[in-house]
């Protein structure tokens, strides 16, 4: 079985990819949800401002906080799902054993990185919190959200490593299709995913 460019089984690395999921789909959604929101009050302020001179009070504080739950809190479903930028001109030439070896080494400068930035992001919202910063406006607290950008670097951490450990899996057994992390796709089946998720529609495969 599979999901998008990610297969499933009945392994323990699958199972354990499968109920990350479930938590990266509810902030994915999250996301989204913060996404339509900012778009209505952008609306709303436009109107409320050209049409009856009163726009929506903090408008741009609301706008600044939005903007890194936005940004963060889909970062592991698209980790998951392998939609982050990245060059595939040389790896994708590679296959099997040293194609793995490769992305493990890639996923495991990725947990360095993602380390780093929890434990930096973390000090920053803690600073936050510790001196009542505020936005400049409506002086909105800027902790909440703050603190919300290690917790999903955290779930993107915790991404990373159950990739890595696919990742060793497959090197270990020379797998050609491993679980749990996102295959390498050429951009016909890109595009085929990609309007499977706009239609809301994904085919189950075998």
């Amino acid at each position: 079985m599979s999901s998008g460019n990610v297969r499933e089984n009945d392994t323990a690395v699958s199972q354990a990819d499968r109920f990350m999921f479930r938590f990266e789909s509810w902030l994915n959604l999250a996301a989204g949800i913060v996404i339509l929101v900012v778009m209505l009050l952008s609306v709303a302020n436009i109107l409320g401002r050209k049409l009856f001179n009163w726009p929506i009070p903090g408008f741009i504080d609301w706008m600044i906080t939005a903007v890194p739950l936005m940004a963060f809190l889909g970062l592991a479903y698209c980790q998951r799902l392998g939609g982050h930028i990245r060059m595939d001109i040389l790896i994708g030439k590679l296959k099997g054993r040293p194609l793995w070896i490769a992305e493990f080494a890639s996923v495991i400068l990725m947990i360095a990185i993602t380390a780093a930035l929890i434990y930096g992001s973390l000090d920053h919202a803690m600073r936050a919190f510790n001196i009542g910063d505020s936005t400049g406006d409506i002086r909105l607290p800027t902790w909440p959200v703050k603190i919300a950008v290690p917790i999903a670097l955290s779930l993107m951490l915790l991404r990373l490593l159950l990739q890595a450990w696919a990742y060793a899996i497959a090197i270990r057994g020379g797998d050609d299709t491993p679980v749990a992390v996102p295959l390498i796709e050429d951009p016909a089946t890109q595009a085929a995913h990609e309007a499977e998720t706009v239609s809301g529609f994904e085919e189950t495969r075998g």
